[in-house]
């Protein structure tokens, strides 16, 4: 129950964050040079907007589309909806996709394990929709879901209509933030993505009536090759698009994600990341609090308990980009004397306050570990005897 409502808020606070970052993010313009019209760079752990270009410029964003189709698909698994190992079959209308493929045939049957490498590694429009069919029995209402999840995770300037980016309907639209909001959700809640992003080649087997035949998945991302640290995500490119890359790193335990839109030729869709992920190390330092002591337990007024056990919700995680000195960092913990009952396991009870040179840099909230009653009558009576035979 903890957890659920943790994931919930976080959905809410994940979207207001984006927003809030319009006002505050760093242009680098004068710092780099980009060929893409529109870019954002953020740090995934922390939601922290490095630098942006026009990132709430809607562009049609091509095969980076599939990146909230596999958000749906982890999802999916994750439910315990579909597993790796279903077997899903492809229709006509499936294999009807043009574009990139992997040339799936009417009536083969693939394992959900194997289509998610089709899409992720060699961006197949027909195990895409192959796809969206198994889990929602038709792409129609696939796209709804898709669209459904952009409004939950805040991305107000997203619409799509189809999973896989082939469409040219100027109605199908997303930005370099929203882009960047999907890739985020992605790759911090499923990291298991990055077992397939990061494949360069792989076999996959047909077999259809018309025998057994090998299929060689090759990555469209060729920052695999050119680029040290990084871990996906996915390419796209059609005419109206042009070429972008939603592109993912990570070095020294910081994750950037780096979106790029409207490149105007491969080369500079990969360049332009490289350039992106570049500053971004260069400029970026974390401090870290994993919060795993222990606190005191808090006292507790008017409950069947004497006290709560209370503890840190989780981990602190601070993006600096300006040179500061992050061993200056100061914890202070805001609690009250006491709780008083009833108490609900998860609810806040106080919170960690970070500053930095004085200024509040952030908060983690302290939760009771447990539920504490509210005493009745016949309690005090139960703690009065209690007392009296000791």
């Amino acid at each position: 129950m903890f957890r659920k409502m943790i994931k919930k808020s976080a959905v809410f606070l994940l979207a207001v964050f984006f927003m809030l970052q319009n006002v505050t993010v760093v242009s680098a313009s004068a710092d780099i040079t980009i060929s893409a019209p529109s870019y954002i760079l953020i740090e995934a752990s922390t939601g922290k907007v490095i630098c942006e270009m026009n990132a709430t410029e809607r562009r049609s964003p091509a095969s980076i589309t599939k990146i909230m189709t596999l958000l749906l698909i982890f999802e999916q698994l994750e439910e315990g909806k579909i597993a790796l190992t279903d077997e899903v079959m492809t229709s006509a209308y499936a294999k009807s996709m043009g574009g990139s493929q992997v040339y799936l045939e009417e009536g083969e049957i693939q394992s959900v394990d194997t289509l998610i490498k089709c899409i992720t590694v060699a961006s197949g429009n027909d195990a895409s929709v192959a796809m969206a069919e198994y889990i929602a029995g038709s792409e129609s209402s696939f796209v709804e879901m898709m669209n459904q999840k952009a409004e939950e995770l805040g991305m107000a300037d997203t619409h799509f209509e189809d999973c896989c980016g082939l469409t040219d309907s100027d109605n199908h639209y997303t930005t370099a933030m929203d882009v960047a909001i999907m890739s985020r959700e992605l790759t911090t809640k499923y990291p298991e993505v990055f077992d397939y992003s990061t494949i360069w080649m792989e076999d996959i087997t047909h077999s259809t009536v018309q025998g057994v035949s090998q299929f060689t998945l090759s990555s469209t991302n060729k920052l695999l090759r050119q680029y040290d640290w990084i871990t996906g995500l996915k390419t796209g490119s059609t005419d109206k698009a042009k070429y972008c890359i939603s592109a993912t790193a990570s070095k020294d335990g910081i994750d950037l994600i780096a979106v790029v839109m409207g490149a105007p030729d491969p080369a500079n869709r990969f360049q332009d990341a490289a350039t992106l992920l570049n500053y971004g190390y260069n400029v970026s330092q974390m401090y870290v609090d994993e919060n795993t002591a222990a606190l005191p337990p808090l006292a507790v007024e008017g409950g069947v308990k004497e006290e709560v056990p209370i503890v840190y919700e989780g981990e602190f995680r601070y993006l600096d980009i300006v040179g500061s000195d992050l061993g200056q960092v100061a914890k202070e913990l805001s609690l009250p004397q006491a709780a008083q009952a009833p108490i609900e396991e998860g609810k806040a009870a106080g919170e960690a306050i970070y500053l930095l040179n004085g200024a509040i840099i952030g908060r983690v909230p302290i939760v009771y570990g447990e539920s504490v009653e509210k005493a009745v009558y016949k309690d005090y009576l139960i703690k009065m005897f209690q007392a009296f035979l000791l």
